[in-house]
């Protein structure tokens, strides 16, 4: 995530974030650190893991405070250590105390999923199958989310409804058949958008060959419908597989040999990665 992007896009989640924790003031800080005083704090890691939006966690205080000065000892996808000390923070006391919480949820969550997603990512080294993450992502958290994801090794799908044509069951439900809904698509898409299509059995890949759609997605198919789907198609079309997939059944869908796999749970189940704002203390 450049500087570029930070301003143009991010800041406006990041000033959402932070107008829901401070809605008018900080009652508390307010009452304990009524003026300026000039202070310092330590950014430490409480569990191992792969860290991921160091430049969101700074974002937050300098957009409190441009003066906010911060130290990294570390950088995204960098591996930290349980007590190793990532950051140093100077500033005003006020701004570390009030920038404390929403700074730490977003590095927490975007490190648990980079965390999580280069777990996962293991498990392909040598295959040329690819990870890609999903849309099932927090709401207003989708940059950050996907930043993380391709900090921990995996490959980003496409970002939002104008970034892609994916036709799932639902779309073929409402044009009445695989072929009928690529033709529209077709018809409709920019020529330069890739025509994909969610599968759920052999019949439908078939007609979805057919039609000429560029890839086919096979979603909640057993391991062996996979291998035949992916036998079938013999390269006319790429491929991919989704639906629950998680680190413990990957393996077995990664003998399948598709060209990409898709899972929501980098981004909806990745558990946070504990990291502690600590010993704040008055220059």
């Amino acid at each position: 995530m450049n500087d570029i992007t930070m301003r143009t896009v991010a800041d406006k989640y990041i000033k959402l974030a932070l107008e829901e924790d401070i809605s008018s003031e900080d009652v508390s800080t307010n009452a304990v650190m009524p003026v300026y005083k000039k202070a310092s704090a330590q950014l430490i890691c409480k569990e191992d893991g792969i860290l991921a939006g160091l430049c969101v966690f700074e974002r937050v205080f300098h957009l409190l405070d441009p003066l906010t000065q911060i130290i990294f000892y570390a950088e995204d996808g960098c591996r930290a250590v349980k007590g190793s000390k990532i950051a140093d923070i100077t500033g005003d006391a006020r701004v570390l105390l009030s920038g404390e919480r929403t700074a730490l949820n977003y590095l927490q969550r975007m490190s648990g999923i980079a965390t999580y997603t280069a777990s996962v990512a293991a498990l392909f080294k040598g295959s040329r199958t690819k990870l890609l993450d999903t849309r099932k992502t927090t709401p207003c958290m989708r940059i950050f989310e996907k930043y993380a994801v391709r900090v921990g090794g995996g490959f980003n799908h496409r970002y939002n409804l104008s970034d892609g044509v994916l036709i799932k069951d639902n779309h073929i439900g409402a044009a009445g058949s695989v072929s009928a809904v690529v033709a529209a698509a077709r018809k409709y898409a920019p020529f330069v958008r890739k025509i994909e299509i969610e599968t759920e059995n052999m019949e439908m890949v078939k007609e979805a060959v057919r039609a000429g759609a560029d890839i086919i997605m096979l979603d909640n198919m057993p391991a062996e419908e996979m291998k035949k789907a992916v036998d079938f198609i013999a390269g006319r079309a790429e491929t991919e597989c989704s639906g629950n997939i998680t680190r413990e059944n990957i393996e077995k869908i990664l003998s399948v040999g598709v060209d990409y796999i898709s899972s929501g749970a980098l981004t909806h189940s990745a558990p946070i990665l504990d990291l502690s704002l600590k010993n704040l203390h008055i220059l």
